[in-house]
């Protein structure tokens, strides 16, 4: 269950930081139909969405490579 979540987070986190690519290099009016603020005559780049879709692939980086570090274990006594 956990290898689960930390491939899942690791794909995602490369996805977000890949649209966050996107929107700092493709102006408004050449980005996919689908991505937030296409806008069909606009030029204008949009780095706020960018900023915040790699802001959350890093967290979700951060995350997977926080679960995937060992736990801490006490010897007994």
């Amino acid at each position: 269950m956990k290898h689960a979540i930390v491939i899942g987070s690791v794909l995602l986190g490369i996805a977000f930081v890949t649209v966050a690519i996107v929107y700092w290099v493709t102006p408004a009016n050449s980005l996919p139909d689908f991505f937030p603020g296409h806008r069909s005559h606009s030029t204008q780049y949009h780095g706020k969405h960018g900023l915040a879709a790699f802001l959350i692939g890093l967290g979700l980086l951060t995350f997977a490579w926080a679960q995937r570090a060992p736990k801490k274990t006490t010897p007994s006594a």
